[in-house]
């Protein structure tokens, strides 16, 4: 049998082996993809960011047992800085999150980032894609924190849920650009900390001064994730807002902005690979380096006669 008839079979190892192929860029994922693709699109995507040491491995840890309890089956991605030893993610499989690997209705994949977030997001989505077409219902994506890298990766989320953490200080004035262009929902953590309502009050502020407010107002809940505090009225948050998106139609949107990028981003990298292949390949690159040197020529007409050849 092969590896995707075994995945939709429920095989748990065949879904490592195939996660494992879209990581490392093997030969045979795109017909992996292929055949998985018609059996994509009916998991709910949830994105958790926030910065570093906001306390989501711990939020995620907790909404997955919820959603358990509900009856769902639960996938998580982790995408996490890589080992410089190893290559792979630091974090490995999350220790805070053990217990739940014991649990068969739950899946746990920690991606690690490999020194260039460049193509993450792409293996990201085709790592969803294989949990949705596994036949996971809820899937979470966390990210290790809020820069550019993890905005793109939380665009394949349904619901996106910002985590903050009360004393951060300027820190939310660096961020704020960024996760109001993202936040669904926002979830105050440690929020029996001091700081935790001057946070709220802030963040009101910045929703009210934010211009390009949808019908949708990103509600900000408080949550204690280690006691399991507000856990309940956050998915509460995260179902209206399911609700909402599917009924005013912004959930189709999404998923088809998602499906444009997602195809430019694949087009890009296999015309790269094409290309290093012609040039680099071919040892033309080198010749071409050379004449730049000498300034010959430039590499702009280089650029334009290699695309003219290449196209023809």
């Amino acid at each position: 049998m092969d590896i995707v008839k075994e995945l939709l079979n429920g095989s748990r190892l065949a879904l490592a082996r195939t996660i494992t192929a879209i990581e490392n860029e093997s030969e045979e994922t795109a017909a992996i993809m292929k055949k998985l693709y018609p059996h994509t699109g009916h998991a709910f995507v949830i994105g958790i960011t926030g910065p570093p040491g906001a306390g989501k491995s711990t939020m995620t840890d907790k909404l997955a047992r919820a959603y358990r309890k509900m009856g769902k089956t639960v996938g998580i991605i982790a995408v996490d800085p890589t080992s410089p030893f190893s290559g792979g993610a630091i974090l490995g499989d999350r220790i805070r999150m053990n217990s739940l690997t014991l649990d068969e209705g739950v899946f746990i994949r920690s991606m690690g980032t490999r020194g260039s977030l460049g193509g993450l997001s792409h293996k990201t989505a085709d790592a969803v894609k294989a949990m949705d077409a596994f036949g996971k219902d809820v899937i979470f994506v966390e990210t290790v924190g809020v820069g550019q890298s993890e905005v793109d990766i939380v665009k394949m989320a349904d619901t996106t849920v910002v985590v903050l953490i009360p004393g951060m200080g300027d820190d939310i004035q660096a961020i704020k650009a960024g996760i109001l262009e993202i936040g669904d929902i926002f979830a105050i953590n440690k929020a029996d900390h001091e700081g935790a309502d001057k946070l709220q009050v802030e963040l009101n502020m910045m929703l009210d001064l934010d211009s390009h407010m949808s019908k949708w107002r990103p509600p900000i809940q408080k949550v204690v994730s280690s006691r399991g505090d507000g856990i309940d009225e956050l998915i509460e948050q995260i179902t209206k807002h399911n609700e909402h998106v599917t009924e005013t139609g912004e959930l189709i949107k999404r998923r088809r902005e998602r499906a444009k990028t997602e195809f430019l981003e694949l087009l890009q990298a296999t015309l790269g690979k094409y290309i290093k292949k012609q040039i680099v390949d071919t040892g033309k690159l080198n010749s071409y380096v050379d004449s730049m040197q000498l300034h010959e020529t430039d590499p702009y007409t280089i650029v334009h006669e290699t695309m003219d050849s290449l196209l023809k």
